[in-house]
C-alpha cells in the first residue's frame, strides 16, 4: 500500500480520534489541524502524526498546511447551536467546505474525503440542510471526492450511549422528546475503516456511502436498553411534540446543549438507510450489542475497534 500524506480537519474530535490511529497503522503520514494543539498532544505521539495549530477557516492558512499533501479529510461538523438562524451550521458545514475546496485546488490536492450525514439535504433542520449544501459544493467541484453519510455513531466517547448513560445514572425519570425517532447506530470503528478503505481505492471516487449499523432502533428503546446495560431501573417518559419542543428549547441553554430545537427538527426524519455502504466497502457492520455493554462498563478504552471489524 502506498503511503500517503494526509491533512485531517476535525481530526481531534470523536471520529477523528479513531480515524487518525487507523490511518497511521496503514503507514500514512498525517497532519491533524487544530485550534489548540496543546490540548491534543496524545495524537501527536503516534509515529507519522503531527498536530498543528491552524485556522481552518482561513484559506491562506489552509493552503499552507495542504501544500505537498496527497489528500484531505474533512470531518468538521457541529450538531447544535443556540438560536435558530442556522449561521453556526452554515459556517461549519457550507462555508468551511467551500474554503476546503478552494484551498485544495490552490495547493494541488485532488483527493477529498468528506463527512456528511444520513438524510443530508432533507427536512427542515439547519443541520441536515447545511450538510446537504456542503455535499452539493463537493459534488460540483473538480476534486476526486468521496462522501460518507453515517447514521448516529457510537463508540468510546460518543454523544449517544455514553451521554445517555451519564443522564440515566443520575435521573430516575427521563422525559424524552421524539422517542419514536429511528436510528441505525453505526460503530465508529466501522466508520474509520470505511474512510481508510475508500482512501486507497479509486473506485470510491465520486461515490456517496451511507453507513448504518445492522439494527434499527427507536430512540426510546435505545434509552431503555442503555438503562438496562448500566443496571438502572428508570422511567422513560415519551413527550408529545409540543412538550418535546419546549424541552429542546430549554436544552439549548443547559451545559453541553443535550438537545436543541434544531436537533428536534432533525429527529423528525428517521436516520436509517436502505443502502449498505459498509458492505460495498467489504465491511461487515458491527452490532451495538457487541460493543456497548463493555463500553458502558468502562472498558471501552481497551476495546479497540479492530478487535471487532471484519476483514476482506
Amino acid at each position: 500500500m502506498k503511503s500517503l500524506k494526509i491533512v485531517v480537519l476535525g481530526g481531534t474530535g470523536f471520529v477523528g480520534s479513531h480515524l487518525v490511529p487507523r490511518l497511521q497503522r496503514d503507514g500514512h503520514t498525517l497532519k491533524v489541524l487544530s485550534r489548540n494543539r496543546d490540548l491534543h498532544r496524545e495524537l501527536g505521539v503516534l509515529p507519522g502524526v503531527s498536530v498543528d495549530n491552524a485556522d481552518v477557516c482561513d484559506r491562506a492558512d489552509l493552503i499552507r498546511h495542504l501544500a505537498g499533501a496527497d489528500a484531505a479529510i474533512n470531518l468538521v461538523g457541529i450538531l447544535n447551536e443556540r438560536g435558530s438562524d442556522g449561521s453556526g451550521f452554515r459556517k461549519a458545514h457550507v462555508e468551511l467546505t467551500e474554503t476546503v475546496i478552494a484551498a485544495c485546488a490552490a495547493s494541488g490536492v485532488s483527493r477529498l474525503l468528506q463527512m456528511s450525514a444520513l438524510r443530508a439535504g432533507e427536512g427542515d433542520s439547519h443541520y441536515l440542510k447545511t450538510r446537504g449544501e456542503a455535499e452539493a459544493r463537493v459534488k460540483a467541484s473538480a476534486l476526486a471526492w468521496t462522501i460518507f453519510r453515517p447514521s448516529v455513531i457510537f463508540g468510546f466517547g460518543d454523544g449517544l450511549f455514553c451521554r445517555f448513560a451519564k443522564l440515566l445514572r443520575i435521573a430516575p425519570v427521563l422525559p424524552l422528546a421524539r422517542a419514536g425517532a429511528k436510528f441505525a447506530p453505526v460503530y465508529v470503528g466501522d466508520v474509520a475503516e470505511a474512510f481508510a478503505r475508500a482512501l486507497v481505492h479509486k473506485h470510491t471516487i465520486g461515490r456517496v456511502y451511507e453507513l448504518a449499523g445492522p439494527r434499527v432502533i427507536a430512540l426510546g428503546e435505545l434509552v431503555h436498553w442503555t438503562a438496562q446495560m448500566i443496571g438502572k431501573r428508570r422511567l422513560i417518559i415519551p413527550l408529545p411534540d409540543t412538550l418535546g419542543f419546549v424541552q429542546a428549547w430549554l436544552g439549548e441553554w443547559l451545559p453541553g446543549k443535550p438537545i436543541s430545537r434544531d436537533n428536534f427538527r432533525s429527529l423528525k426524519l428517521d436516520s436509517v438507510s436502505d443502502e449498505d455502504g459498509l458492505a460495498a466497502l467489504g465491511i461487515v457492520a458491527t452490532p451495538m450489542e457487541l460493543v456497548v455493554p463493555a463500553l458502558l462498563r468502562g472498558q471501552g478504552r481497551q476495546q479497540r475497534y479492530d478487535t471487532f471489524r471484519a476483514e476482506y
